[in-house]
């Protein structure tokens, strides 16, 4: 049976995440503990709420260094939402905060207009189609395999990553014409910005693939 660890830092829809990995097959263990994260299988890391917060949470128990080692280990790791902003280098919200520096980049706020300046919502909710940004790798071979353009996600989120290099944007869906990063990816390192275990048989589809690598 294929094994995933879902870190507990305090943060997260850890029932949610559980049963959506459990309908994949998979045995799953929740846990806060550096040294089994560190070994884990495949390491998920999830996420609702504040940068800050979660960095503080993920530091109380020594999980950031446990999770950059177990990514220094070649095995896969998976951010969903909050847990995906924190693999970047920093944060602006409420604050600069840094993160968890595996992926270059900056997570900044989704801007109150869109490129027409017309406003929109904040928080980004709802269901949005995911597609390849301009220069992006293919998805064939990757936690995108097998997923057409425009299969719709689930998002709720008000800040956005921003990785330094295209060719960590694997995924993009638009809001009011600006762009905003929906997967993210560096070798072993993946993340979500959309709720793979809300999003339907596209979602379990993505979670069957993570288990695959």
């Amino acid at each position: 049976m294929k094994r995933v660890t879902v870190v507990d830092y305090g943060l997260g829809n850890l029932l949610s995440v559980r049963r959506a990995f459990e309908q994949c097959g998979a045995e799953v263990t929740i846990s806060h503990s550096p040294v089994t994260v560190e070994a884990a299988d495949r390491l998920v890391v999830p996420g609702v709420g504040a940068f800050g917060k979660g960095m503080w949470g993920l530091r109380q128990n020594g999980l950031d260094l446990a999770i950059q080692q177990h990514v220094a280990s070649g095995r896969p790791l998976l951010g969903i939402c909050l847990g995906m902003q924190l693999l970047l280098d920093e944060s602006d919200e409420f604050g600069v905060h840094a993160g968890l520096g595996l992926i270059p980049g900056r997570v900044i706020a989704i801007p109150a207009q869109g490129a027409d300046g017309s406003s929109h919502p904040i928080p980004h909710m709802g269901w949005n189609a995911l597609y390849s940004p301009p220069g992006s790798p293919s998805w064939q071979g990757t936690l995108l395999n097998g997923i057409a353009q425009g299969e719709y996600c689930y998002f709720v989120h008000s800040f956005m990553a921003n990785p330094n290099h295209s060719s960590h944007r694997l995924a993009d869906c638009q809001y009011n014409g600006i762009a905003i990063s929906a997967v993210i990816a560096k070798e072993n390192i993946l993340g979500c910005q959309f709720h793979p275990e809300k999003s339907g048989t596209v979602g379990l589809a993505i979670l069957n693939t993570f288990l695959s690598m």
